[in-house]
């Protein structure tokens, strides 16, 4: 190893501890921390922000790195040090053209705009949250502006969670996508499914014994995990043995169970990552894309499907014998796969989940090309919710209040949850390819395979590469729907008998 290449590591690897100790601030903020707190929790989360920006792109740096371009060429392109040096390049290319105080500026206003965006949701008031949206907008433009610019300014915010990713290629997609589940949404329509056995009386501490029962089930290393509860459920931690995910829990239904399987998705991908680089850049996941592959993979293809229940199922029974007393496995199933529109994005079903992720990214394009004046956001949301799933929107908590993204400035990031969801399957396929009997070992309750599997052809890679490039190391293809959309029409498109 060059000096240089010493050099760059260490410098790295400070900048890593940084972004690790603001997620650790932030976990904190969104759960254990006195809502009074936020104010100097921003401040907190801006200067970790300013320092870590100020330290990527001072002169050093950029000297390193013209330094190594010729090293790095002679490296091996699949090795450690060549992926550091072209993501190093990468991050210092972008963070050079914006104003370290203007970085600072986005993670101190979204700390604040948080316990806001929180009393909004609860009084269901737009008008209490719209000043922070106001705010963590007109940031977002200031940031775009820092850039050439480009045909579409929506590619630069969604370059920031999905790298690579154009905004053309999304909406070739999405395109893609839509008239599928509008279709099988219509076929589902008319279907009589009994589900009301999901509301109900259901103890919230038994809810929690069960959220730490299935992630012992699936599979961590002792002492390394945590759960928590919060109002909208989210993984963080600050390292491959620190992982805290979390959930939301409510006494009249299951929702948090399929909150925590997919969360829990989001906690193996950085748990798995190697041990080598977990103190780099490239020791964490690729994208939030092929983080929501993880996350959707574990909530749906595992923890919604018939083998899964053929084995949990009695233990679900033991914990709530009232609540699901005369409910058989056929009726179960049924159930928790039941298509049908709703409000909430996090609770949809399968089918119809993809016509929420749609809405926003159309709203957010809107939002960030002047289409849209923000005061007229809930209008906008609703008549979409309207046109797309045929639902009424009675309150703005259960309407453009119901997630927290925007809160923290998080535009670009809601297309990643329904390209992740199409990723699931091609990921999916192929470890069914790879490991034998694959649903047979789930229906037994045997997880290590899946999650060995996943650990040598996708967490094993972390950042190293693009995410696209990623997913073909692991599945010989880059994003393709038809996966997706052949199993949504195999699992909906009949009845399916248990």
């Amino acid at each position: 190893m060059t000096d240089d290449l010493a050099r760059l590591r260490s410098r790295l690897e400070e900048l890593h501890g940084l972004e690790a100790i603001g997620m650790l601030l932030a976990w904190d903020q969104r759960t254990v921390m006195p809502g009074a707190g936020s104010q100097l929790r921003g401040r907190h989360l801006g200067l970790l922000q300013r320092l870590g920006h100020e330290q990527l792109i001072e002169p050093e740096m950029g000297r390193l790195l013209d330094e190594l371009a010729p090293v790095a060429d002679s490296l091996d392109p699949d090795s450690d040090d060549a992926a550091l040096v072209r993501l190093a390049r990468r991050l210092y290319d972008k963070a050079v053209r914006v104003p370290p105080e203007l970085t600072s500026q986005m993670a101190r206003v979204a700390a604040e705009s948080a316990p806001i965006w929180v009393e909004a949701k609860a009084t269901s008031s737009f008008a209490r949250f719209l000043p922070a949206l106001e705010r963590n907008l007109e940031l977002r433009h200031r940031y775009v502006e820092c850039f050439e610019p480009r045909e579409e300014p929506y590619d630069i915010l969604l370059d920031d969670f999905e790298p690579e990713m154009e905004t053309a290629e999304v909406r070739r997609i999405f395109d893609e996508i839509k008239p599928h589940l509008a279709a099988l949404a219509g076929e589902q329509r008319d279907r009589d499914v009994d589900d009301s056995f999901l509301a109900g009386d259901y103890p919230v501490e038994r809810q929690v014994a069960l959220a730490r029962e299935v992630v012992d089930l699936f599979g961590t290393r002792p002492d390394t995990w945590r759960i928590d509860p919060t109002e909208h459920p989210f993984a963080g931690g600050a390292g491959i043995d620190d992982i805290r995910i979390t959930t939301h829990y409510h006494p009249g239904n299951l929702d948090s169970f399929f909150a925590t399987m997919h969360e829990y998705g989001h906690g193996l991908y950085e748990h798995q990552i190697p041990r080598r680089i977990e103190s780099l850049p490239i020791g964490t996941g690729a994208s939030l894309g092929l983080h929501e592959s993880q996350s959707r993979l574990w909530e749906n293809l595992v923890g919604r499907s018939l083998p899964f229940w053929r084995f949990f199922y009695p233990r679900l029974r033991e914990t709530f014998p009232e609540q699901l007393r005369g409910v058989d496995l056929e009726r179960f199933y049924a159930g928790i796969n039941k298509v049908q529109p709703s409000l909430i994005r996090i609770h949809a079903d399968e089918v119809t989940y993809g016509m929420h992720v749609i809405l926003r990214f159309e709203l957010e394009q809107d939002m960030i090309n002047g289409r849209l004046e923000l005061r007229d956001l809930p209008d906008a949301w609703n008549a979409k919710m309207h046109e797309y799933l045929g639902v009424d929107v009675p309150d703005d908590a259960r309407g453009v209040l119901q997630d927290m993204h925007w809160s923290s400035g998080a535009v670009g990031y809601f297309s990643t949850y329904l390209l992740g969801t199409v990723m699931s399957l091609q990921i999916w396929e192929k470890a069914a390819d790879d490991v034998d009997g694959l649903e047979e070992l789930v229906g037994r309750g045997e997880f290590t395979p899946l999650r060995e599997w996943l650990a040598e052809n996708v967490h094993a890679h972390g950042r190293k590469y693009s995410p696209q490039e990623t997913l073909r190391r692991a599945t010989g293809s880059t994003i393709d729907a038809r996966p997706y959309v052949a199993y949504l029409t195999r699992k909906f498109g009949a009845p399916v008998a248990v």
